[in-house]
């Protein structure tokens, strides 16, 4: 299970060990210190997954939380919130305010990763197999294989990538920022003229002529998985006449 996990804290020590065991786990990790940061960042990555501190500079985790659930485009974020803050009225206040869990410090890491994988596991489940499906597309990630219907597609190493992210949130419009850093990585320079390529080159493979294509290119945003799409049904045959 692969989600991109958002630490939202400001100890840089409890930071560098978070963001060790969430990728040993294999998750991409960003770090924001900052309560008004937090807000920008969440917006511009959108992340799969928040651990929330409650006492931030600026803004306090517990206003970043009624922020998000407020905000349509990001309301559906999963939230675990990480604090010291262990009294019953605190923890009643974080679930209340829209926290999906509540985890007091000290805390233990492998308590705190399981925690992530149930929260994954009902708030993205395309994330917690192996298997993800969109209308008549199967990606089948351990067999690396991808199917439309009843045929099988052919894809490279990115052009596989690119469709994985752009099936775990249909309807979700990433701009070629957001692809460059979920498919290629942010340690790696590309030209942001290789998405379009590459979006240029699914297509071709998972389109034969006179299908429809599901993926959606939005002018001066980026690309989505069209969620209006369904695949075309099968002509009707007549019968044949005595």
């Amino acid at each position: 299970m692969t989600a991109r996990v958002m630490v939202i804290e400001d100890d840089e020590a409890l930071c560098a060990l978070l963001e060790y065991n969430l990728v040993r786990e294999g998750h991409k990790v960003s770090l924001v210190s900052d309560g008004e940061e937090a807000l920008i960042a969440i917006e511009e990555e959108r992340p799969d997954l928040i651990v929330l501190d409650w006492m931030l500079p600026h803004v306090s985790g517990i206003e970043i939380c009624r922020q998000i659930r407020a905000r349509a485009e990001i309301k559906d974020t999963p939230v675990i919130m990480l604090t010291a803050r262990g009294e019953e009225e605190d923890r009643i206040r974080g679930l209340e305010t829209g926290a999906d869990d509540y985890l007091t410090k000290p805390f233990s890491t492998s308590e705190l990763l399981a925690r992530i994988r149930a929260v994954l596991r009902r708030s993205r489940p395309t994330l917690a197999g192996d298997v993800a499906t969109f209308a008549d597309i199967i990606l089948d990630r351990q067999a690396h294989r991808v199917r439309r219907g009843e045929r099988d597609l052919h894809l490279g190493p990115t052009e596989f990538k690119l469709l994985d992210v752009l099936m775990q949130r249909p309807g979700r419009v990433f701009s070629r920022e957001q692809l460059l850093d979920l498919v290629w990585g942010r340690d790696v320079y590309v030209e942001i003229r290789t998405v379009d390529v590459h979006v240029g080159r699914l297509r071709k493979a998972i389109n034969r002529r006179g299908d429809r294509d599901p993926i959606r290119t939005v002018r001066s945003a980026g690309y989505a998985l069209d969620e209006t799409y369904a695949p075309a049904s099968a002509p009707m045959r007549r019968e044949a006449r005595a």
